[in-house]
């Protein structure tokens, strides 16, 4: 295809900026509301228990000393900063635990991306808080279907999916808030496209959390220059020399990816982390909280525990004796134990240097065998228990088929419950009802 056939034919960015800029169906867009309302609850949750780690507290003082005009709230402080570097500092703070939702669709992470980006944009129009929902949903739905279209192949390369197709998300979020017509959205896409960048090469360092800020402040700064009149190539994800074809993306089929485009919502896929691991686990946790109380043990009980999980895992968490609380959260092994002794897995405590040496754990964790096992999806894997006495029972867990709704609620309260207490995390979840910004930012500020 030619540079003049692509500028004639960009179905992708046509249609996701028709759709980040129209009307929503109230109907048919409910559902996914209700999803993304989950998520805001997480990813606030998230955030306020992570604003003490050592990247939250560089990141937000180097914006404070800066200054600038006072727009939009950033967690940990009183202070309000310009919205991009609001919107920078906490995508930051917000991935600094890793807690927070992933879509495997794309292996991106759509909250610490869109969300920064339309909070901090929404404080400074004073939208209300259905207009900052209904632009973040569009920002992640649009993250999804062009990570997706981007594909596989681009993440497995060495491009991180939260910062690249985070990038376009917070722009059509951005867009959305303020009020930019298709032509306006194509600009802001066109121009984060040439600002949309992030490398898996840093993954465990505090290069990973500051992707997702990256992704935020890219969004946020391409939308309020394209609204300030800026012009960039309005097919900049599509054409020759452009974001897909030089940074590896399979380019999927633009009808299969477009299908359904504002009838269905792939954001709806999203999946949350129960456990504060590596979400590559929390299918083997899942299966073994199951076959555990099946089988109603105690931790003295267990003879042998075997985990089946997709072999890709193998290099992601299965470290074998961890040292540390950072590499117990990528052990197989030593998280299985920590579930079959009831140590709550929801708690960031739990993932501790001592827990790494604790006699009980240690000789939970040398009954487990994990296996790699062709055939089973990302989401999924098998535990089976065996007791001293002969007993066992295997069960098979898909964390992408976890139950409806109400289910996911429960779970995720659960979860901030264990992150804030449980009158916070009530507190929060009243709060994140309405989701007007101004009373998140009571939650928010330092």
């Amino acid at each position: 295809m030619s540079k003049s056939d692509t500028l004639n034919s960009a179905p992708i960015t046509e249609a996701i900026t028709s759709f980040a800029t129209g009307s929503l169906d109230e109907g048919r867009s409910e559902p996914a509301l209700r999803m993304t309302r989950i998520s805001l609850f997480d990813w606030l949750a998230v955030s306020i228990a992570g604003q003490d780690e050592p990247v939250s507290r560089i990141v937000r003082d180097y914006v404070s000393a800066e200054g600038g005009v006072t727009e939009a709230t950033v967690v940990g402080t009183a202070q309000k900063l310009p919205a991009r570097a609001a919107a920078m500092a906490n995508g930051t703070i917000s991935h600094a635990l890793d807690y927070d939702d992933t879509h495997f669709a794309y292996l991106g992470h759509p909250s610490v991306a869109v969300f920064p980006a339309s909070f901090a944009l929404a404080q400074k129009t004073g939208a209300s808080g259905k207009m900052f929902l209904e632009a973040s949903l569009v920002g992640m739905e649009a993250a999804t279907r062009i990570g997706t279209w981007l594909g596989r192949h681009h993440h497995f390369v060495g491009f991180h999916s939260t910062a690249t197709a985070g990038a376009f998300g917070a722009a059509l979020a951005s867009s959305r808030l303020l009020g930019l017509d298709v032509r306006g959205a194509e600009n802001a896409l066109g121009l984060v496209a040439t600002r949309a960048s992030g490398l898996r090469a840093q993954f465990g360092t505090m290069g990973k959390p500051f992707h997702a800020g990256m992704a935020a402040s890219n969004g946020v700064e391409a939308a309020l220059l394209a609204h300030a009149g800026f012009v960039s190539r309005p097919d900049a994800l599509e054409a020759d020399q452009g974001f897909a074809i030089t940074h590896a993306a399979e380019m999927r089929d633009p009808g299969e990816i477009l299908d359904g485009l504002g009838k269905s919502w792939m954001f709806e896929g999203v999946l949350h982390k129960f456990h504060a691991c590596c979400h590559g686990a929390h299918a083997s946790l899942e299966a073994l909280i199951e076959a555990r109380d099946r089988l109603s043990i105690v931790p003295d009980e267990v003879a042998s525990v075997s985990l089946s999980v997709p072999p890709r895992y193998l290099k992601v968490c299965n470290i074998l004796e961890p040292q540390t609380g950072l590499e117990a959260k990528f052990s197989y092994r030593l998280c299985s134990a920590m579930v079959l002794a009831g140590r709550d897995t929801a708690a960031l405590t739990t993932y501790s240097d001592a827990a790494c040496r604790a006699p009980d754990l240690v000789a939970l964790r040398d009954r487990v065998v994990v296996k790699g096992v062709d055939g089973l999806a990302e989401t999924q894997a098998t535990a089976r228990i065996t007791t001293n006495d002969g007993r066992s029972v295997e069960i098979t867990h898909d964390i992408d088929r976890m139950g409806g709704l109400a289910l996911r609620e429960q779970k995720i309260k659960a979860k901030a419950q264990a992150l804030l207490g449980e009158d916070s995390a009530s507190d929060l979840w009243n709060a994140v009802k309405t989701a007007e910004p101004a009373s998140l930012d009571e939650w928010l500020r330092g």
